[in-house]
This record gives structure tokens, sequence and C-alpha cells, in this order.
């Protein structure tokens, strides 16, 4: 793998609740020997409360949590080559924000159906977030524009073959840059 062991790089998988945030980035960081960074791991008590009540989150309640998503993860690239992100990053304003704050950032947006993404999220178990916040977050949600360094990935095949077709878009990604 031509990425194993590439320095510096911020890859943020991206998407909205149930897609498999966690599970892509948890194999890309395996795969890639990066660390891993769970975003929902640094939100207040007041935002998971927030979220598990199917209160969307604001601008207001994202801006400092995305500060802290990213002081980990520049803290994390000082001591290992890469990091994988798991963050929703909706809007291009939260992906600019993390982008500022990160070296060679890097976007893999999940996409999907929204009839797979909310049968995932009834089949979740344990998780604050739930069915309830899907149609806001489908509604926040702004794909990737033209100038942002990243692309996008179909959750419908096994997680597997999308892990596969990140890292290969990745690869592609990088050999241009």
């Amino acid at each position: 793998m031509k990425l194993q062991g590439t320095k510096g790089i911020s890859i943020v998988v991206m998407g909205v609740c149930g897609v498999g945030k966690s599970s892509v980035s948890s194999a890309l960081a395996h795969r890639l020997g990066a660390a891993l960074v769970e975003a929902d791991d640094h939100h207040t008590q007041n935002n998971k409360d927030k979220m598990s009540k199917g209160i969307p989150l604001n601008d207001d309640d994202r801006k400092p949590w995305l500060a802290a998503v990213a002081e980990v993860a520049s803290s994390n690239l000082e001591t290992n080559n890469s990091v994988v992100i798991a963050c929703s990053a909706l809007k291009r304003k939260y992906r600019d924000q993390l982008r500022s704050a990160l070296t060679s950032c890097i976007f893999v947006h999940l996409d999907g159906d929204r009839d797979l993404i909310a049968k995932r999220l009834g089949e979740r178990k344990g998780h604050f977030v739930g069915e309830s916040l899907l149609k806001s977050q489908l509604e926040a949600l702004e794909p990737l524009s033209a100038d942002e360094p990243g692309f996008s990935v179909s959750i419908a095949p096994p997680a597997e073959a999308v892990v596969e077709k990140a890292l290969n878009l990745l690869e592609d990604s990088l050999a241009k840059a």
C-alpha cells in the first residue's frame, strides 16, 4: 500500500449520522497505520444530551467541538504519520475550520440512500445520535465542492468494499497532489 507511512495527512471521513464513519475510519486508520480520532468522543455532555433528545446541533454548538477535534488530531499528527478523523463535517464552514487547523486535509464523504441510512440507524444500539436527527443532518449537508480536497464513496456495497474504494481514491488523490 503506497499510502502506508505517508506523513502529515489528515483524512476526514465525513457524512450524516449512520453512514458508517466510525467503522470506515477505524478500518482506514488500521490499514494506513494512522492515528484514529473519533469526533463523537469530543462532544460536550450538553451536545450529547441535545442530540439524544433529537435536537440538532447549531453552529455555536459545533464550533468548540470542531476546535477540540482539530486540536486532538493535530496532537496525534505530532507523534503519528497521519490521522484519520471520523467527523460529520456536514457544512463547508465546518470543513474549512478543520482544514485551517490541520495539515494536508482530505475529505472522504460517505454517501448513501436515505432509506439505507435510516435502516442502519434503526439497528444501531447504544449511540446518542438516532434516526430522529437524520432529516436535519441531510438538510444541513453541503456536499463537497469541486475546490475541496476529497471525494464521495457510496455506502451501498459491503463495508470492506467501501474501505477499498476509499483507499484507492485516497491513493489517486495523493498521487495528484
